[in-house]
């Protein structure tokens, strides 16, 4: 049997950060689909890299569609920089992270007060060549006598 991918050990963490389900419109319409089966689905499509609508309807997450609205809906409520945070702490404590594999990335590290100035580069390529379809001169123009 194929091991759950959302176990219940996950679910007890990610479960509490979830913002509250909106009230119904109508009474009368769909259920709304159960969160852990919609989160289940979320997890699967991130691990296998399938789109969306590609989600195997077998796998009783509901469409693909509706895992993606969730997951929109979540990330504008801040679940996944919470969940991020909480695993994170998770796995500090328990001394589950090894930092000598990590690389900072310096695109998107901020430098604080712009970092050293640095001399300006020197421009070593060509100079732009000129344009055949546009020219610094004076156009040439038709005359138009009748």
């Amino acid at each position: 049997m194929a091991r759950e991918l959302v176990d219940d050990e996950l679910w007890e963490i990610v479960c509490p950060l979830l913002p509250p389900p909106p009230p119904h419109k109508t009474p009368a319409g769909r259920k709304r689909f159960d969160e852990r089966r919609v989160f289940t689905g979320i997890v699967f499509i991130l691990q296998s890299g399938l789109p969306w609508e590609m989600l195997p309807r077998e796998m009783g997450c509901g469409s693909g569609m509706t895992c993606w609205r969730r997951a929109r809906d979540w990330q504008k409520a801040g679940v996944w920089e919470k969940l991020h945070r909480v695993l994170l702490a998770k796995l500090r404590n328990a001394d589950r992270l090894d930092f000598s594999r990590v690389i900072a990335d310096s695109s998107s590290v901020r430098a604080v007060h712009g970092g050293k100035k640095l001399a300006p580069t020197r421009l070593i390529g060509a100079r732009r060549a000129a344009s055949i379809t546009l020219s610094s001169t004076a156009m040439a123009r038709r005359s138009t006598s009748s």
